[in-house]
């Protein structure tokens, strides 16, 4: 311990009658503390322990917010407060205390990591714990307690405001990347929250709109990715969402929380409201919320300051509490579970003191964005630029210009450098290729959030006809034509609150790449964007690459595949829908929901309330795709290469098997000229069913880089879940005894290897 910590936990013993060892001896310095304060304890009994010395008071006071971001610790027993903070791909600079503008210090600038649909798409389990270890050393840094991420909802629809902050359409994908990430962030003694529990699927009318959806496809589609990251990842904080499941608002839902996921799941974390979650104290105390944050009551009107103690867990709780309304022991499980997590995460006991905008993050944001970019086509391999042989390069879009760090709702950050993709660009072809640059489009020209202002100026007042043709000018003259272009962080984009309204590129870009393709046939598209856009003029263009929202290195990612520095190896995380109407929600109008009745918010506002019915169950993406015979532009999992690879053969470990388990090892050779990594992916099918089951579903994946010309062995292993489906007539998985087919290979759409295999 340091000098001034021994001090306080001196000052500390001293108030509870106690000695403490003063050193030199064989005891250790610990060795007379109370147990609560002895971070050699194991940290139940510290829980206890700090449990049993607690007033009532004093467990209200830890179990909701005392500032936007914080809780308060127990100051009499040396416990100190609770730090939370934004987001899942950075840590959000410091705010006021009771308001969301910024504090206004100068050393709270981080280190943008790519958003989790880019790590996602690079389906590699061990960049997510680098992910998950870099942003939980920057918090740690920080002094941060929880850092609220990772966000795994599913991607339903294209048209969701958030799906850039979360991972897959598919809930093994989504899963797998989250476990790691949950372990690589808590071994720094920072605990992640998961986010958002659950079917947090859309943006508009997100605190009203109440989902109907059917058990089977509840746990087979839209739970697996939190069952995962709380009991393989070990989650030690899950958030609850805005929207409502069986009429109850779910960051207190009886079924969702305490019935799922903490009786069934056995979590023993900490669950939190998200910001403005909460609307009535008797649900929430009863419906299984620990930690309230960010609430709007009566008690807490526009400008007051301070105003904690009228929020739904904290006076108004105490009063029914000592009313007899409220039993202690339903208190004491919720201050119980706070005091665990506080106790994991204690600043004083951490491993180290993290660090903050290093060299080592800057490397591992550059190096998830690398694996995460996705080629989606390449047409005479005009990809990658040989700078070598020289030339003009034009680079058109506003995306290439404008830093999409700052904006897009709570994710929002404040960067010590964000490289822009006209910036990567110029600096890896500087020498060898002039680079002149088009505006293209205007789109978003704000440039700021919660004080947050961009680097770079945006007001164009030229009309689009004027862009258009200056850049088709330009584009007559070049030997390649680079387009940054795709969605950005405004609102009805990929923004928080939002939903898109438009599946098509905005602010006339379809119109201007047009153009540009009858200007100059080697147009190459870099969209970048968390979500699939309508491309009416794939066709016209021959090669494309998909970018996301890289972070701090955005720009050197970019110029790093365009130039072949790094050979792109990410897949798609989600369909890419040739039409809206591809999408199993949109074709079947069961997005956004229809108004019925209301539900009610905090201050006692009676809202109009949205049922939204998941009528496409449990076929979402591919497995829609699949059932309706429909070609996507891309399919889920599709992703080129700079090299070529071929699947040489599979072995099954046995033929048939009693208890699930199976091991596939798969023949993998770069058959091409270049290194480059290749990911096997491994779907099962079941050959015949009680009940209806998509075609297939990922049940497998591994991702491995061979140099030109090398061969290897992949084994993939899967288990009974694998093989089951949610028997909703005994609520359990089942899998039925029969044959199932392996299906494998490198995408969705292209897995020319099978293996049948007998469940007994």
């Amino acid at each position: 311990m340091n000098k001034s910590i021994l001090a306080l936990t001196a000052a500390i013993v001293a108030s509870l009658g106690l000695q403490a060892c003063s050193g030199g001896g064989t005891k250790s310095s610990t060795s007379k503390l109370p147990v609560y304060l002895d971070p050699d304890k194991k940290v139940e009994a510290r829980v206890e322990d700090a449990l049993a010395r607690m007033t009532t008071a004093e467990k209200i006071d830890i179990i909701h917010a005392q500032s936007k971001f914080s809780s308060a610790g127990v100051p009499r027993l040396g416990i100190p407060e609770f730090w939370t903070d934004d987001g899942p791909m950075g840590v959000r600079p410091d705010v006021l205390w009771d308001e969301w503008e910024q504090a206004g210090q100068t050393n709270d600038s981080c280190i943008a990591f790519p958003a989790l649909t880019a790590l996602a798409a690079s389906w590699d389990v061990d960049l997510a714990t680098l992910y998950g270890k870099s942003l939980g050393e920057e918090a740690n840094y920080r002094g941060k307690n929880m850092i609220l991420g990772p966000g795994v909802n599913i991607i339903r629809t294209p048209f969701g405001g958030r799906n850039f902050e979360y991972m897959s359409e598919d809930p093994f994908l989504a899963g797998k990347m989250a476990v790691n990430y949950v372990r690589g962030l808590q071994n720094n003694g920072v605990a992640v929250c998961v986010k958002h529990f659950a079917l947090n699927n859309n943006e508009d009318n997100r605190f009203t709109t109440n989902v109907i959806v059917d058990d089977r496809t509840l746990r087979e589609i839209y739970l697996p990715a939190f069952e995962m990251a709380v009991k393989e990842g070990g989650a030690w904080g899950v958030m609850g969402a805005y929207n409502l499941y069986k009429n109850q608002h779910n960051c207190y839902n009886e079924v969702l929380t305490n019935q799922i996921l903490k009786k069934e799941w056995g979590f023993d974390g900490v669950y939190i409201s998200d910001w403005g979650g909460t609307h009535d104290t008797e649900q929430a105390v009863k419906g299984g919320l620990d930690m309230e944050f960010g609430s709007w009551t009566n008690g807490l009107n526009n400008g007051s300051q301070n105003a904690y103690d009228s929020y739904f867990l904290a006076d108004a709780y105490e009063k029914g509490i000592e009313e007899g309304k409220y039993d202690i022991s339903t208190l004491d499980e919720k201050a119980r579970r706070v005091l665990r997590v506080m106790f994991r995460t204690d600043v004083r006991n951490r491993p180290n003191t993290g660090s903050m905008n290093s060299e080592e993050h800057y490397s591992a944001a550059r190096k998830i964005g690398s694996e995460g970019v996705v080629l989606l086509k390449n047409e005479g391999n005009i990809l990658p630029l040989d700078p070598s042989k020289g030339g003009k390069i034009l680079v058109v879009g506003e995306n290439a210009i404008k830093m999409m760090t700052v904006g897009g709702g709570s994710s929002s950050l404040k960067v010590q450098n964000e490289v822009l993709p006209i910036e990567g660009i110029k600096a890896a072809l500087e020498g060898k290729m002039s680079v002149d640059y088009a505006r293209g489009y205007v789109g978003d020209t704000t440039g700021e959030y919660n004080g947050v202002v961009a680097k770079q100026k945006l007001y164009d007042p030229r009309p689009a006809s004027t862009l258009i043709s200056e850049a088709v000018s330009k584009a007559s003259k070049a030997d390649y034509v680079i387009v940054v272009g795709g969605l950005n962080k405004a609102p009805h984009q990929d923004d928080e609150s939002y939903d898109r309204t438009d599946y098509a590129l905005p602010y006339g870009q379809s119109e201007l790449i047009e153009a540009l393709a009858a200007a100059n046939p080697k147009i190459i598209f870099v969209n970048i964007s968390g979500n699939p856009v309508e491309l009416p003029f794939i066709g016209k263009i021959p090669a494309m690459i998909q970018a996301w929202y890289l972070g701090s290195e955005a720009g050197n990612v970019i110029a790093d595949v365009l130039t072949g520095k790094v050979n792109p190896s990410g897949k798609l995380p989600f369909t890419w829908y040739a039409r809206l109407e591809d999408c199993g929600a949109h074709a079947l109008g069961a997005y956004p929901g229809k108004a019925n009745g209301t539900t009610s918010l905090a201050g006692g506002y009676e809202a109009p309330k949205v049922d939204e019915e998941y009528k496409e169950g449990i076929y979402v993406g591919y497995r829609y795709e699949d059932k309706e015979s429909i070609t996507p532009t891309f399919a889920f999992g599709h992703g080129l290469s700079y090299t070529t690879f071929e699947f040489t053969g599979v072995k099954l470990s046995s033929k048939s098997t009693k208890d699930g388990a199976m091991t596939f090892t798969v023949g993998v050779k770069n058959t091409g000229s270049c290194d480059g990594a290749e990911v096997v992916q491994l779907y099962i099918h079941d050959n015949e069913a009680s009940v209806d089951r998509p075609y297939k579903e990922l049940k497998g994946f591994a991702r491995v880089f061979l140099k030109a010309g090398q061969s290897a062995n992949v084994k993939i292993t899967i288990d009974k879940r694998a093989l089951s489906f949610w028997d909703t007539k005994t609520s359990a998985w089942k899998a039925e005894p029969g044959t199932f087919t392996a299906l494998i290979g490198d995408s969705s759409d292209n897995l020319p290897l099978k293996a049948t295999f007998d469940l007994k």
